[in-house]
């Protein structure tokens, strides 16, 4: 059920807010700003970089052998990335000749989610209504359910083993060929493989100590992984730890992995604990979790091929340095060609600067609309009228964010590529004459004059 809170805010808690918008706009302005014409910058200089490093690039098609005659030179090339490195995660039994065995951590909890529905009163004040709702979920970290509005839900969270984090193990030598790969490589190579997990005796009884778990008719609020097993674990925020919650989510939370009949715990595996192909179940019934449960889901990367752009450093890779300080290196999956990597380089900098150049135009906009804010909460009163005001303020703040945003965009292509920047220079002058002339003009138009009466 949802829960609501209704209040109110008089026009001088209003004028206030708004007062303190202003500073918070002039920040807002000048941070888009500032990311405006570094992004431009930084957009050209990446841009020169790759474009210096592709046509300093060699390509090899054989790394079988250590060349010396390439050392300091930037090469491209496909091979296997190998290593004999095992690799382990000792809390989860899990044991791998891997590149990489990821850990992650989930928690299963209640969720609040709060909608706002506002109503301007006359004279200036405000009300507020404010809508909870609560769900269950998966989440990557516990929430503090002590500060939830609905007294039902407050303090409903809890975690049977808070101090379970996620990690992820990278092997230390990773061969390429002949070759060895840096860390800045072996970090970029993907894979998400289920890990096998076994858990031992020894390392159940850990766990069982650490949950204080038996089989039992509700859960029990358990130890951190840290202590000997002797406080039972709070909820959040010192909350004393609730029952097993017989209220149904009002969203349908994501799905447990179904446990077949072989992974059911038998009488010699602890109740709370479950292994589930390669995922660990920290609960009582892994098909239906309740509040608390956590599981953990263990990945590898395996070795595969891959494709890579470095400088030869010996019998490893660095980065290439551009003439203008950027470094450049690339691994992609696979075998891919040089100009496919050097093409989706260029695209991925595209991207970026695209992205950076919309949530600098947005800040530069919602600054001004903060800084004039003022006039709409002075006219609070009329609320009718404010409205009328605030979509016309909106309009003009958005119209100048844009043109401001061209020019600072262009102002910084003057710097680094001045053919391109007087265009836009000419386009941004262009929407400040068009808000000029589509300016309201408050000259009063004399009444036409009634027909004459034969």
């Amino acid at each position: 059920m949802a829960y609501r809170v209704k209040s109110t805010t008089s026009y001088g808690g209003r004028l206030n807010k708004a007062l303190k918008g202003i500073v918070g706009g002039f920040i807002m302005f000048i941070g888009g700003t500032i990311l405006l014409f570094w992004n431009e910058g930084n957009f050209v200089k990446t841009k020169k970089a790759i474009q210096e490093a592709e046509g300093a690039c060699v390509a090899v098609e054989d790394v079988s052998k250590v060349d010396a005659s390439l050392n300091g030179t930037l090469i491209h090339a496909s091979a296997f990335a190998d290593t004999k490195d095992e690799l382990t995660d000792e809390a989860f039994g899990v044991t791998a000749v891997a590149i990489a065995i990821n850990r992650k951590v989930e928690y299963y909890q209640w969720e609040e989610n709060a909608k706002k529905e506002t109503r301007d009163k006359i004279g200036g004040g405000q009300e507020t209504i404010t809508t909870y709702t609560y769900k269950q979920a998966w989440v990557d970290k516990p929430i503090d359910s002590m500060t939830f509005e609905d007294p039902q839900y407050t303090g409903k969270n809890m975690v049977l083993v808070p101090t379970v984090e996620k990690q992820t193990v990278y092997a230390q030598n990773v061969s390429f060929g002949a070759y060895t790969l840096p860390g800045f490589f072996i970090e970029s190579i993907k894979g998400n493989t289920p890990a096998e997990v076994n858990l031992t005796d020894e390392q159940k009884q850990a766990w069982t100590k650490r949950l204080g778990a038996a089989p039992a008719a509700a859960p029990v609020p358990l130890p951190a992984a840290t202590a000997p097993a002797a406080d039972a674990a709070a909820p959040l925020s010192g909350a004393t730890a609730p029952a097993a919650d017989a209220a149904a989510p009002e969203e349908e939370a994501a799905p447990a992995p179904a446990v077949e009949p072989s992974a059911v715990p038998s009488a010699t595996v602890p109740a709370m604990i479950h292994v589930v192909g390669h995922i660990v179940y920290f609960g009582r019934n892994p098909n239906a979790p309740e509040i608390g449960d956590m599981r953990i889901t263990l990945t590898k990367v395996m070795p595969a091929d891959v494709s890579i752009i470095g400088k030869v450093v010996g019998s490893t890779f660095g980065k290439f340095v551009a003439k203008n300080g950027k470094t450049f290196t690339r691994l992609e999956m696979g075998t891919v060609s040089p100009e496919e990597m050097f093409a989706n380089a260029l695209s991925e900098n595209v991207l970026l600067a695209w992205i950076l150049r919309v949530v600098g135009a947005l800040l530069v906009i919602f600054g001004l609309m903060g800084i004039f804010n003022i006039i709409t909460a002075l006219l609070k009163v009329l609320p009718f009228l404010a409205n009328i005001v605030g979509a016309g303020i909106g309009l003009v703040c958005f119209i100048l964010g844009l043109a401001w945003s061209l020019i600072i965009i262009a102002l910084a292509w003057l710097t680094y590529r001045p053919l391109i920047g007087v265009p836009l220079l000419v386009c941004s002058i262009g929407l400040v004459y068009y808000l000029k002339k589509i300016a309201p003009k408050n000259k009063a138009q004399p009444p036409a004059e009634p027909p004459s009466v034969a």
